[in-house]
């Protein structure tokens, strides 16, 4: 259980999702071997959902793990749509491509090696899209370039926000993970409180939140 949701409400949801392709269950089964963290299914579905509704020409990913979320994007998307996904750890980026180029997916899925927020202040591109999934403790210094690189219409969402429950409460935090939920709950109230954005925070898989700006279709 992600301790956001009830374990009887997350079995239900799930049971209603379509079981994965071959090579994403492939996916799916060696992270659970590796304790490699990918996105939730509900969370797989809710962005395979929201890209049927946008229709994004480019979408940027932090955090890319093994590849799992950008080939679900890209696949759901098409090949119009381009995805390029932030990585710092070597091995990761190595596994990701592998898995890219092995599904033929290397046209539409750049992966860029390196520290997020100095890849981030170097990058020009405008995307429709930013999905982010990488150093939970660092979102709110993530945040400022996202919204440099963002479309006017465009969206970024933030996974794991409630972080297994403990950013909506103390009885559940974890010594060490004290200093990610502090930076967390700074990042929630930021992005809530912000006059540009209108954000909406869903307590799907370990919590996610939608943030748009106001007033763009203006």
């Amino acid at each position: 259980m992600s301790a956001v949701a009830y374990d009887y409400i997350e079995e239900y949801i799930r049971g209603l999702i379509k079981e994965s392709d071959k090579e994403l269950l492939q996916m799916e089964e060696y992270a659970k071997i590796n304790h490699v963290p990918i996105i939730h299914k509900e969370v797989g579905k809710f962005l395979e959902l929201f890209i049927n509704i946008v229709k994004p020409l480019k979408i940027l990913e932090l955090g890319t793990a093994i590849g799992y979320s950008s080939i679900l994007m890209s696949r759901c998307a098409g090949s119009k749509t381009t995805i390029t996904t932030i990585e710092r750890d070597k091995k990761m980026v190595e596994l990701a491509v592998g898995n890219i180029n092995k599904l033929g997916l290397e046209k539409n899925i750049q992966v860029l090696e390196g520290d997020c927020l100095n890849i981030l202040e170097n990058l020009t591109e405008k995307y429709d899209i930013i999905f982010m999934d990488a150093g939970k403790g660092h979102y709110k210094d993530f945040f400022p370039n996202c919204v440099r690189l963002l479309n006017k219409n465009g969206v970024i969402i933030s996974d794991n926000v409630l972080f297994r429950g403990m950013i909506a409460s103390d009885e559940l935090i974890e010594k060490r993970k004290i200093t990610i939920v502090k930076r967390m709950r700074e990042y929630l109230d930021y992005i809530s409180k912000n006059n540009e954005f209108s954000t909406s925070i869903i307590p799907m898989g370990d919590g996610i939140a939608i943030s748009t700006r106001r007033n763009a279709h203006e």
